[in-house]
């Protein structure tokens, strides 16, 4: 039986790599005017907070961390969002605003 340990250790502990980090002119320049760094949020993608998506996109990211799927986290800043995207092989991770994409 496989059981799910979650305490405060293991929830500070990044849940998988985040490759190269990259990000777009325009996230840099949202998390800057409400003087937020793309820090914060890689912080809360790589520990498995994904932010505001809906439970099912939650539970999606979950299991790509094992099994080789992109995962991708949202979160609002201001009136807008940033997603965080790290790709399958977790060679990238990019934060952008969704109108880059």
């Amino acid at each position: 039986m496989n059981q799910t340990v979650t305490s405060a250790s293991t929830r500070n502990l990044p849940r998988f790599p985040l490759g190269q980090v990259v990000a777009t002119p325009g996230a840099l320049a949202l998390l800057e005017r409400y003087g937020l760094t793309a820090s914060q949020f890689l912080a809360r993608h790589v520990r498995g907070d994904w932010g505001d998506v809906p439970p099912e996109d939650a539970a999606a990211n979950d299991q790509a961390i094992t099994g080789g799927h992109r995962v991708l986290s949202a979160y609002p800043v201001g009136d807008k969002r940033v997603w965080i995207i790290s790709e399958w092989d977790r060679s990238v991770t990019t934060v952008l605003m969704p109108s880059e994409y």
